[in-house]
């Protein structure tokens, strides 16, 4: 299954919604997942993203709508890399 690296920064909404709802991290995490990918880890960062999430889709089309939905919420910007374990570059080259 295609593996995904989400970089994620929160807006200042999204910094309130944190604050005032700490579940909410659990609950969009079942929104990814109802979208069609799966939350495989996420960490909270310090530095210059706020969270480092790990997500498997089955296609970049399906990682392309989570990313969408997600951002257009004004709670997050995201950057998405396409990920592929190093064992298997280490295979195709």
């Amino acid at each position: 299954m295609p593996t995904f690296v989400m970089l994620t920064n929160l807006t200042a909404e999204g910094v309130k919604t944190l604050k005032t709802n700490p579940g909410r991290v659990a609950e969009v995490n079942r929104e990814v997942e109802a979208l069609g990918a799966k939350v495989v880890a996420q960490y909270s960062t310090l530095g210059q993203y706020d969270f480092v999430t790990i997500i498997e889709a089955d296609s970049e089309e399906t990682m392309a709508r989570v990313s969408v939905e997600m951002g257009s919420r004004g709670t997050m910007t995201s950057q998405t890399l396409a990920a592929i374990p190093a064992g298997r570059l280490a295979e195709v080259l």
